[in-house]
């Protein structure tokens, strides 16, 4: 069991760093501006035009690395320092979120998969922690119930995993595109790819654990049953 905390604390402490080299990263990046000058606006409604999607809206969204496309409402959504800037980070977001666009269109089929699990995760999410609790507390008495908390989570974890394949994707797709219009290239398109390696790395960290701490609650059922 001390084992299983000493792995959680070092997934912690991986993702924490992991994700304050991505802020530091997107900052540095931020600063250097790319020779077109285009904002991330007009860098993703180029790549948009460029791959035939006509139907799909370049939208600003609060916070910050808050960035994301939506399937349902077929918007590219940029955070302020995206939407407005024009440097290699808001360039390599922009062109990244495009790539999830054009997945969408292309009907890519990790990212069908992982848009049919997203109903199923949505209710998983809300209510898993309650009963992994419930389960966890009546172990003894009713296993069934942990057994329950662990398919719902399994299905979260699930969806962490379909989620790698996308984001990579996406990103391939991103960076090929921009060094073939020339908006990177040279050290401004290394920068721009080393920021969405540094972005494919957190999601890389939540997957992993996620399969840690569902392997938590498997190994708390099993020994349950020696009990």
């Amino acid at each position: 069991m001390i084992s299983i905390w000493i792995i959680f604390g070092i997934f912690m402490l991986v993702s924490w760093l992991v994700g304050n080299q991505l802020k530091s990263k997107f900052k540095k990046y931020a600063k250097i501006p790319i020779d077109y000058g285009l904002s991330g606006k007009e860098i993703a409604e180029r790549m948009l035009a460029e791959n035939g999607i006509h139907d799909v809206r370049v939208v600003s969204t609060p916070g910050e690395l808050s960035d994301h496309y939506h399937p349902v409402k077929k918007t590219v959504n940029l955070s302020p320092d995206v939407y407005h800037g024009r440097s290699v980070a808001s360039a390599a977001v922009a062109a990244h979120e495009c790539g999830h666009a054009v997945q969408h269109a292309e009907a890519y089929s990790w990212l069908q998969m992982r848009s049919a699990l997203v109903p199923v995760v949505q209710f998983s999410s809300k209510w898993v922690q309650w009963i992994l609790l419930a389960g966890i507390i009546t172990v003894q008495s009713f296993p069934q119930l942990l057994l329950g908390g662990i398919v719902l989570f399994g299905i979260i974890t699930l969806f962490s995993i379909i989620t790698l394949p996308v984001e990579i994707d996406a990103s391939s797709r991103a960076l090929a595109w921009l060094n073939r219009t020339g908006i990177t290239y040279g050290q401004t398109h290394e920068k721009a790819k080393d920021a969405l390696k540094w972005a494919a790395y957190t999601y890389v960290v939540a997957a992993l654990s996620s399969i840690a701490t569902l392997l938590y609650y498997i190994f708390i059922f099993l020994g349950a049953g020696d009990d």
